[in-house]
């Protein structure tokens, strides 16, 4: 298994001022990372990089220890209510990232030190919805995973929401390192979920992370912990051979679940995603991975606009129309104890 480690670290004055922040600046210390200040976690320079492919996987190197301002959590839809914003960007590096639309470029990794604060906005959101059950997304702008070993905000923020009667958490990830969550008493309010592919486009457009047999594993041990379990099959992307691929990893997936179910009952979650991008997300993409042979024809798209009122570019009905009736088979065949919360 392959760790996040930094190249360099940028911390906020501010940051020093909570435990976390001065705990990693002592970590990283130790570990000789290049450490410095920067005015704002919003505007970090000195990335090296004299391209803008360069310069984007130098900021995949990079990390921001910041301090979360008091502003409004995003809603995040069909996923949950709101965003929860625990860390923002991820180490890994595929084509396809929808971060490209609202990261741009330098899409770097932050850290938030006041997670107190974070899940005391979080408390007044679920008691203002009461007696409604309130969710929130972990993993709207991120990976949390990825930086969990430095941070430990997804061990405080499930130990926090198992007290909620109220509340409801819930992160997707593509990354392993999920050992240190397996002994805690989530008191089955957080969901964890896992984002695969079938194994062709992860290794064409999903660069630096796990293999579908890899993520497979992980989400095992997250069953035998009694977590509820979900998966997210995204992008779902149209290609040359794309029913007998996604049909095989369906049944990788319903064999690996099974095989690690045991006594655990518990319904496994489905959430369905076809490849979508925005105009800007396209611009950013071809910039970094000017060979990317991702399909982004817009020809060949239906334009639509999304829940921020921006567009996207999406597959026409009739492709999508053709996903969902071959995933609806390959699902009841394998999988016909899951629940599908949404296609998209």
């Amino acid at each position: 298994m392959q760790y996040f480690i930094p190249k360099r670290v940028y911390y906020e004055p501010q940051s020093l001022d909570y435990d976390l922040g001065r705990e990693l600046i002592d970590r990283f210390n130790k570990m000789g990372i290049e450490i410095n200040s920067t005015a704002s976690h919003n505007r970090v320079t000195g990335i090296p990089g004299k391209t803008a492919a360069q310069a984007y996987r130098e900021s995949k190197k990079t990390l921001v220890i910041g301090v979360r301002r008091d502003s409004p959590f995003q809603t995040c839809k069909p996923s949950a209510h709101y965003q929860l914003p625990l860390v923002t960007g991820c180490s890994g590096m595929c084509e396809y990232c929808y971060l490209s639309t609202n990261m741009g470029k330098k899409p770097y990794i932050r850290i938030y030190v006041n997670i107190d604060e974070i899940l005391q906005t979080a408390q007044q959101l679920i008691q203002a919805r009461s007696p409604e059950i309130t969710v929130f997304e972990g993993s709207a702008v991120s990976d949390p995973i990825i930086v969990e070993r430095y941070s430990k905000s997804l061990e405080k923020t499930i130990e926090f929401f198992s007290k909620e009667e109220l509340g409801r958490f819930r992160f997707v990830t593509k990354f392993t390192d999920i050992d240190s969550l397996l002994a805690l008493n989530h008191n089955n309010h957080s969901t964890i979920r896992f984002s695969i592919n079938c194994q062709s486009i992860i290794k064409k457009y999903e660069h630096g992370t796990p293999t579908l047999a890899e993520r497979l594993e992980a989400a095992g041990k997250i069953l035998q912990a009694g977590y509820p379990l979900g998966f997210l099959i995204a992008p779902i992307i149209f290609f040359p051979g794309w029913e007998e691929e996604y049909e095989s990893m369906v049944k990788d997936l319903a064999q690996s679940i099974n095989s690690h179910r045991g006594n655990v009952d518990e319904k496994i979650t489905l959430e369905l995603i076809s490849h979508r991008y925005t105009k800007r997300a396209k611009f950013n993409i071809m910039d970094i991975f000017p060979e990317s042979e991702l399909p982004m024809d817009e020809d060949k798209r239906k334009f639509k606009y999304g829940q921020f009122g921006y567009g996207k570019y999406v597959y026409p009905s009739d492709i999508m129309d053709l996903f969902k009736e071959k995933f609806q088979v390959y699902i009841e065949k394998y999988l016909p104890e899951s629940e599908t919360k949404y296609f998209v």
